[in-house]
């Protein structure tokens, strides 16, 4: 069960994109020609900035928990806009922008949004947390599955679908929690959250889809400004 489990989860939280994965980290991306240079400088900035106040509130809220975060950029031009927060094999927190996700924010606050959202994927143990649901979900589809006398692999697609069903019931959840916590980052950080928030209006929204993997924009945006207002921040 573990390998379709790993896959499913990779699928849901780490999805990088097509082609090949070739990273570089930040600071010593340095893009592919000279007019891309204020674009490259802006994300080393931000990333440092975002690193260090993320790696603050991990070491504040969790425990025994790597809190040095990697942050890097896929080199694939085919990559589409994409950023995402996974652990490396020494369980090291990793987040990768796609340069197509770099060009598409519009200013460093949106950047560093983005960068606080996924963050703060990593500090609220989302990836430990969605293996836990998954797990108990899949054992539970598959009792069931062998109870009314499934075979093995009726009971291992059980499984799979159990762990599916159970995750995407919390995901939604997952991501204003990390919209919440990605906030405060960005705040911290010294960028305006209310500035980077309006990244939301440019991407298609979700709406509210039943076992969808991210909520209804408007109530993302809900998250943000709530928060921000519990900062001192006003639009």
């Amino acid at each position: 069960m573990h390998r379709w489990f790993v896959l499913l989860l990779s699928l849901l939280l780490a999805a990088c994109g097509e082609g090949a994965l070739r990273v570089q980290p930040a600071e010593e991306w340095l893009g592919d020609e000279p007019e891309a240079e204020p674009m490259v400088q802006t994300f080393r900035e931000v990333s440092r900035a975002v690193g260090a106040e993320a790696r603050s509130q991990c070491l504040k809220q969790t425990t025994g928990q790597n809190c040095d975060f990697r942050i890097l950029v896929d080199l694939n031009p085919q990559a589409s806009a994409n950023a995402f927060q996974t652990l490396d094999n020494k369980k090291q927190p990793v987040i990768i922008f796609t340069r197509s996700m770099i060009e598409s924010t519009q200013n460093a606050d949106e950047l560093a949004f983005v960068m606080g959202h996924e963050a703060a994927h990593h500090v609220l143990g989302h990836i430990a947390r969605q293996s836990e649901i998954a797990s108990a979900s899949a054992a539970e589809f598959g009792r069931v599955a062998q109870l009314r006398g499934g075979d093995a692999a009726a009971i291992e697609e059980a499984q799979k679908l159990g762990a599916q069903v159970g995750v995407q019931a919390y995901v939604k959840d997952f991501e204003l929690e990390a919209d919440q916590l990605g906030t405060i980052i960005t705040y911290s950080a010294g960028y305006n959250p209310l500035v980077g928030a309006k990244f939301f209006d440019r991407i298609p929204d979700p709406g509210d889809r039943f076992l969808g993997t991210h909520p209804p924009n408007a109530q993302r945006v809900q998250i943000v400004l709530e928060t921000a207002e519990q900062l001192g921040l006003s639009q």
